[in-house]
């Protein structure tokens, strides 16, 4: 399997549950756009009223915070342009708002990659993919869209609250396959690791458990719609990750929650690599926010054995983990928050 090695990056987070538009990034590390920080370059509402003041931010220009995540990725090499949308965060009303913000070009969307089967992660889909549509067809493009999901997806999911009376609290069903194939969007079902889109991006298969304190969803439950039942489900063994190989860096890697662990995932991304490649940058969610401090230690120390340049814990990250992050690794921590565009 050969991964190409592409000339730049883009990544805007379209949602995330941490929103911070005026915190600069370290420098060095990667470039932003999008925040009220870079209003200068940002797309302002023009004044001729106000004596110098010309131009006008909006609050309903910000973006909103949504528990979820989003991110669109845009790979360049040369001439040629590819662009997948990893997750679509909880609901269709949250994304929709923060694309319109955004100001998003949805027409360069060609392949929706969900992480995993969570509502979190799934909840935007069918709308996303109807919205994508349209701005291809208002350019007079294909409208084609590929959805690459993995085949298990469960009828529900949940978890076993101890506190609780009755013991499971079910999450909202993930889009069916019928619900997808109605928007008539094309259904890819894939397992196995593979490259998409002239192989500019990797999307990983099932993520081998390796290390001793990543032990999954504590807690994680699944029903079974022919008994009736919950069983235990911890590990979420659909989950996969999406992968760049940048220019001159190394490897970018794209986590939806970690639920297999953010260690297990980015040095399994080092072992897919086509060759030896640096890791250069983990970006999404880390799943620690509920971890307990050695599990907290252990992974950052995990992380910093792997030496990436850049670390952007989002979504279930928590900030406990960040705070760990940016001890023991100053300078490497850029916090992965909704509505800026980090370039590579």
């Amino acid at each position: 399997m050969s991964l190409t090695e592409v000339d730049t990056l883009e990544a805007t987070i379209i949602i995330d549950n941490e929103l911070d538009p005026l915190s600069p990034a370290h420098p060095d590390t990667v470039t932003i756009r999008g925040n009220m920080g870079s209003m200068a370059t940002g797309s302002m509402h023009k004044l001729t009223d106000r004596g110098i003041a010309n131009k006008e931010f909006r609050m309903d220009d910000i973006c909103c915070a949504a528990h979820g995540l989003s991110i669109l990725v845009t790979a360049t090499k040369g001439d040629k342009k590819h662009s997948v949308l990893f997750d679509v965060g909880p609901e269709e009303e949250a994304w929709e708002k923060n694309v319109k913000r955004l100001r998003t070009d949805l027409s360069s969307v060609e392949v929706i990659q969900l992480s995993h089967w969570h509502r979190d992660h799934s909840g935007g889909l069918l709308r996303a993919i109807r919205m994508i549509k349209e701005a291809k067809q208002a350019k007079g493009e294909s409208d084609n869209v590929v959805v690459d999901v993995h085949p298990d997806r469960p009828e529900y999911r949940g978890l076993a609250i101890p506190a609780l009376p009755d013991n499971v609290i079910s999450l909202e069903a993930d889009p069916t396959f019928d619900e997808i194939q109605a928007t008539g969007a094309v259904i890819d079902k894939r397992s196995d690791s593979h490259t998409v889109l002239d192989d500019f991006f990797l999307i990983s298969g099932e993520i081998p458990r390796v290390t001793s304190y990543e032990t999954g969803l504590k807690g994680g439950m699944r029903f079974d719609p022919e008994d009736k039942e919950w069983f235990s489900e911890e590990i979420i063994s659909d989950e996969r990750f999406l992968m760049c190989n940048l220019r001159g860096k190394g490897l970018v890697v794209f986590t939806g929650c970690s639920h297999v662990g953010v260690v297990n995932a980015a040095r399994h991304a080092v072992e897919t690599a086509p060759e030896p490649t640096p890791l250069h940058a983990v970006i999404g969610g880390f799943h620690l926010a509920t971890s307990n401090q050695p599990q907290i230690q252990s992974t950052v120390a995990d992380l910093k054995r792997l030496d990436p340049a850049v670390l952007m814990p989002g979504h279930c990250s928590g900030w406990r983990s960040k705070f760990a992050i940016e001890k023991a690794m100053p300078g490497c921590l850029v916090p992965c928050t909704v509505g800026i565009k980090i370039g590579f």
